[in-house]
């Protein structure tokens, strides 16, 4: 500046001396970036939504290490690297003796499905309610339009696996130290931000180990229980009948419902009496898992309400695919975790004015 007036240079076109144009220029700036982020979470929606099922795996891998720890007093990484060959084992005993049944099961499942819905087609056009044509074809795009196309990427089997591996590998790298991602994320904010950030990320993670345990516990529980169930009562296709009860049953609500109609279709394939069985089953199973384990998983986390739940499972889907699906429940959860902490911090706040305007 000083060798600007030695040389006798005036202030350009772009100088912006007067402090009202400033001072609006940077609040215009600020909505401009805003505008801009929104517009680049929209356009970046489905790494987002990696990003954050990276996160959800990372805190049940944390989760498993934590309770791992209560029985064996070893080194946190010895204990993720035990749950993380755990879940692999697994999965490479599934693919290995349980692959090609499932597989052959998977196959027929398809047919079995459409013949049972052609049957009730056609039990409704003889009882006067039109003529209903329904195909594989059509029931698929009907899917497909109803769970959006932002994450449309996850539509293919490889889109679908190369994906999964994303969001394994993303959880495995933030399992191992989530503790350095967090100081990482803090140190962009302001400092008397800081604490209060911690706060919050700290109550995030408890509620979200708290939830994913729950949903893995109401998995276990339903896809063994129907595999049982439907193996007593010789319903057709046990084992995929288990696995997708078991897959389902993560999404609350929705899941619940896809899989009781897929049992049912596939037990009155076998018969009357095999069908009647196959609604016994899901009512039994449901009923275990509303009022045990559900119960038992909201008094440790944070209770949603059903509904809640319901009308962002049906935004989340129809606007993000299916991951935002599968996300829906963790999602509306941290939100109310984080705005159960503002409501907090507002709290602490008022009471600390009440106070000094008492004082004085």
């Amino acid at each position: 500046m000083a060798d600007s007036k030695i040389r006798g240079e005036a202030p350009g076109p772009t100088d912006i001396r007067n402090q009202l144009v400033r001072t609006e220029m940077l609040k215009a700036s600020v909505w401009l970036g805003l505008a801009l982020l929104i517009g680049a979470c929209i356009i970046l929606i489905q790494p987002i939504l990696l990003i954050f099922a990276g996160i959800v795996m990372a805190s049940m891998l944390d989760g498993g290490a934590r309770l791992l720890g209560r029985v064996l007093p070893i080194a946190r990484s010895w204990r993720l690297l035990i749950v993380c060959l755990g879940i692999v084992a697994f999965m490479a005993w599934a693919i290995l003796f349980a692959g090609s049944q499932i597989a052959d099961q998977a196959a027929a499942l398809q047919q079995v499905v459409m013949a049972q819905i052609d049957r009730v087609a056609a039990w409704a056009s003889e009882h006067g309610m039109g003529n209903l044509e329904i195909d594989t074809k059509t029931v698929t795009d009907n899917l497909a339009g109803t769970v959006g196309r932002v994450t449309a990427a996850l539509g293919t089997v490889f889109g679908a696996l190369t994906s999964l591996v994303m969001i394994m590998v993303l959880g495995i790298f933030l399992a191992i130290e989530p503790r350095l991602y967090e100081r990482g994320v803090a140190w962009m904010l302001p400092m008397k931000a800081r604490e209060d950030f911690y706060i919050t990320t700290a109550r995030m993670g408890f509620t979200l180990r708290r939830l994913m345990a729950g949903r893995l516990l109401g998995m276990v529980v339903e896809g063994i229980g129907t595999w049982l169930a439907c193996l007593a009562v010789g319903i057709p296709m046990a084992v995929l009948m288990g696995l997708l009860t078991g897959l389902l049953a993560f999404i609350p609500n929705i899941g619940a419902i896809v899989s009781g109609v897929l049992l049912v279709l596939v037990g009155f394939s076998a018969g009357v009496d095999t069908g009647l069985w196959a609604i016994a089953i899901y009512f039994f199973v449901q009923t275990v898992d509303g009022y045990l384990i559900v119960p038992m998983v909201a008094k440790q986390t944070v209770d949603l309400a059903p509904a809640l739940v319901l009308a962002a499972q049906i935004l989340l889907g129809t606007l993000l695919g299916i991951l935002g699906l599968f996300l829906a429940d963790p999602i509306v959860a941290m939100i109310k975790v984080a705005l159960e902490r503002e409501a907090e911090r507002n709290a602490g706040s008022q009471a600390g004015n009440k106070k000094a305007a008492a004082g004085s």
